[in-house]
């Protein structure tokens, strides 16, 4: 479909990028959501926790699936801010843990990655065979919403009880993504990328010390490194360069059949040219591509702590399912 022409508008101060990427992450509070959590075991041995969380409306047949971004859970703002406007408005809601994201180290030596796209169909084939869901809508953050852009473009024709899907501040390519973050501007949000997912190797070398070094984790200087030293080889890439190349949702997104909003802002510090993809949207009439010129990465702010993306990501939902 053509570009979408957004009427997104914030506030003098959050058309600056970085205020409105940092102001979410840092200061932003979503309070009264009230969240139960669900293990499920899975087939390889290991567990994926789910968040759930019930609307104002008894009995509801929509569920929407929501996946976190790097390094988040399901207890970050953004996703507690989606949470409780869908609860608020008929929607249960179901915030998925990646693997190792939930609190609790988990059992495998390999984690999450950008393209998990197989435990997102694990996790929707759960909630096919246990609940009695008649809509599922899914909506996918940064990383997340990379997983469920492939995810949908693999799987375009094989669970009818998808209706629609959101992918907000989407790195659709990769590579290209990681060269932004790696740019002096982005300095902060790249240490801290890296110092989690170290902090999270450190861990991991203790329940695995012949597969993973002190000494190699402390080398890693950049994500690139960390890439290369444990996120492609852990899930069977060759390195990173075949990791981003493989996992990267914007080559699948021209077999999406499912509606689909991306949502990337314009003024996002963490998406280079080649994550806007406006020659793919063009050509497939069930993918829609809105770039608002701010928004940040994961912004999008608004003064009533209900963001432009939860409002578009219900108002999409409610479109293609009525």
């Amino acid at each position: 479909m053509p570009i979408i022409e957004s009427k997104y508008s914030p506030p003098f101060l959050f058309r600056n990028g970085y205020i409105s990427t940092i102001y979410p992450n840092m200061i932003r509070t979503v309070k009264n959501v009230f969240q139960k959590r669900e293990r499920i075991p899975l087939d390889d041995g290991d567990f994926i926790d789910l968040d759930w969380s019930s609307s104002t409306t008894p009995n509801s047949k929509n569920v929407a699936v929501i996946i976190h971004g790097l390094e988040g859970n399901g207890q970050r703002q953004y996703v507690l801010g989606l949470t409780k406007h869908l609860n608020n408005n008929g929607w249960d809601s179901v915030a998925m843990n990646l693997r190792n994201c939930s609190g609790e180290v988990n059992r495998l030596y390999r984690s999450y990655h950008a393209g998990v796209s197989e435990d997102l169909d694990y996790i929707i084939q759960h909630i096919l065979k246990t609940y009695s869901y008649s809509n599922i809508s899914l909506c996918g953050f940064s990383l997340g919403g990379n997983i469920m852009l492939k995810y949908l473009g693999e799987n375009h024709e094989s669970v009818k009880e998808i209706k629609s899907a959101v992918a907000v501040s989407v790195p659709c390519d990769l590579y290209n993504s990681l060269l932004e973050i790696n740019k002096p501007s982005n300095y902060i949000y790249q240490r801290r990328f890296i110092n989690h997912l170290k902090a999270k190797l450190y861990q991991r070398q203790i329940l695995f010390p012949k597969k993973l070094s002190i000494s190699d984790i402390k080398n890693c200087k950049s994500l690139i490194d960390i890439d290369n030293l444990y996120t492609s080889k852990s899930h069977g890439y060759q390195n990173a360069m075949d990791y981003y190349s493989k996992c990267s949702s914007k080559q699948f997104i021209k077999y999406i059949q499912t509606p689909t909003l991306i949502l990337n802002a314009k003024n996002d510090s963490f998406l280079g040219d080649r994550c806007y993809p406006i020659e793919e949207s063009n050509t497939n009439k069930k993918v829609f591509l809105e770039i608002p010129d701010y928004g940040g990465h994961v912004g999008f702010y608004l003064p009533n702590n209900i963001y432009y993306n939860e409002l578009r990501t219900l108002e999409f939902f409610k479109t293609i399912t009525l």
